[in-house]
């Protein structure tokens, strides 16, 4: 609709244009578990390559997911990405196999004609709780060669409510919780990595545990610095350049203020087209692959960046704007069901960046852990994209390790943080137009308010860390 519209628009100057999928018409086939076009059958059951791929990736990385809603959030091509929880069980309910994924992880099932499966709610129960993983896994500690276990760190906010790293620790691999091996560091951060994937903690079982081990100080890991120092450099940290000064006295109307935050979002937009430009690995992807990357996830590259680095003005100048707005009854009444929760996970989500503080090198990571994410439909290079994700996935959980010892928990709080921005982002889309004013005015003025009420420092969202 209108806000794909507007994002063609901003784009073609710069190359970064949509390109339309080319399904035939003729086939009507759909997927049984999002309403997709299927293109086969897959795992014993008629499906899209998307929920094909999700289901192998889940079996074999033995993934564990969780939802924060009733565990029946709806399933549809626009949905799907929300819960992976839901989906999986979606996946498990209409009959995939996950005994026709071959073992070896690689492509092609392991029996073709196997077909779909019915199994009980206690074994669905057992996988979705990864209990079934922890009884199969064998015994064996981690190291460069070890891939028994396929698990990877796959997008930080991949798909879902909850970030995407969850193989089940097994009680004998706690004592590893303390950062990752120098050599494992090294295989995603200073070389190229193989194709198989290296065993990694449930990120919930990481922040339930990490919190029994002492703060071990260490130093910084060489290739970590100069990464995170690149990530930092693509970023234009210089203020909005929107004007957002209103007279005293002046009523700012719904349609003026509708408009001024279409301009913030050109400005907005067009900054993360430059900051692509200027990342370190650009020259590693396709146009087309960014193009795809961006058109999915520019509100949540804007959301973000308005949470952290532009959080004083869109917090403050925006908020004085929005405060001259006065709504009419009409549209306070009318206020929707979906702009009530999008309210409501804003201001939480605003509460908990203020709560830790995100410095401007662990926003960059995060924004590029967010931006890379292979799960995204249409894209061409997808194990480059999943090797860059896990680089600075590592990297980031490096420098949050080495910057803040004393809090083992942070890095996993700040990751569970890409979920919920994706979520948010995902819902905006469904707000009307009309009452986005309102919307704004309303997270605004609550977010600004428990500032004012609370604050004892300078910044309430970013600072600037120096260490090396």
């Amino acid at each position: 609709g209108f806000l794909k519209t507007w994002v063609e628009i901003v784009l073609n100057p710069f190359l970064f244009f949509f390109h339309p999928s080319a399904d035939d018409p003729a086939d009507q086939r759909t997927c049984l578990i999002c309403g997709d076009r299927a293109t086969g059958l897959h795992y014993g059951i008629i499906s899209c390559e998307g929920c094909k791929g999700f289901f192998k990736r889940s079996i074999c990385n033995k993934r564990v997911y969780r939802c924060s809603r009733d565990k029946n959030c709806e399933m549809s091509r626009k949905q799907r990405n929300r819960c992976q929880y839901c989906r999986l069980l979606k996946c498990l309910q209409m009959g995939m196999n996950r005994k026709a994924i071959r073992e070896d992880g690689m492509p092609g099932g392991r029996n073709k004609s196997i077909g779909p499966v019915q199994i009980t709610e206690e074994e669905i129960e057992r996988i979705m709780s990864g209990q079934e993983f922890k009884e199969d896994a064998p015994e064996h500690t981690w190291g460069n060669n070890g891939d028994s276990d396929h698990s990877s760190p796959s997008n930080g906010a991949s798909e879902g409510n909850q970030p995407s790293p969850a193989s089940t620790l097994s009680s004998n691999r706690s004592v590893e919780m303390n950062g990752y091996t120098a050599a494992l560091r090294d295989q995603y951060i200073n070389t190229s990595m193989s194709t198989h994937y290296q065993l990694l903690p449930h990120l919930f079982s990481y922040a339930a545990q990490s919190g029994l081990l002492a703060p071990q100080p260490r130093s910084l890991y060489p290739q970590s610095h100069p990464l995170v120092l690149q990530l930092v450099a693509a970023e234009d940290l210089a203020p909005l350049t929107t004007p957002m000064l209103i007279e005293d006295g002046y009523k700012v109307t719904q349609v003026e203020l509708f408009a001024l935050l279409c301009r913030l979002a050109d400005e907005l937009l067009f900054r993360q087209i430059s900051w692509i430009k200027k990342l370190p690995f650009f020259c590693e992807l396709s146009i087309e692959d960014y193009t795809c990357l961006l058109s999915s996830t520019w509100q949540e590259l804007i959301l973000l960046s308005c949470l952290t680095i532009y959080s004083a003005q869109i917090f403050g100048d925006l908020a004085d704007v929005t405060a001259k707005y006065t709504p009419s009854d009409d549209e306070l009444q009318g206020f929707s069901e979906d702009g009530m929760e999008v309210m409501e996970r804003l201001i939480y989500l605003f509460r908990k960046f203020h709560q830790l503080k995100i410095s401007n090198e662990e926003y960059a990571c995060m924004k590029a852990i967010n931006f890379l994410n292979q799960d995204i439909r249409g894209l061409s290079n997808i194990s480059q994209l999943e090797q860059l994700n896990k680089r600075y996935w590592y990297v980031c959980q490096d420098y949050t390790e080495y910057k803040y010892p004393h809090q083992p928990k942070r890095f996993p709080e700040i990751m569970m943080c890409l979920p919920e921005i994706r979520c948010i982002a995902g819902k905006l889309v469904n707000v009307p137009l009309e009452q986005l004013p309102l919307l704004f005015k309303a997270v605004l003025h609550s977010c600004k308010s428990s500032l004012t009420s609370y604050r004892t420092g300078p910044s309430p969202c970013v600072t600037t860390s120096s260490g090396n």
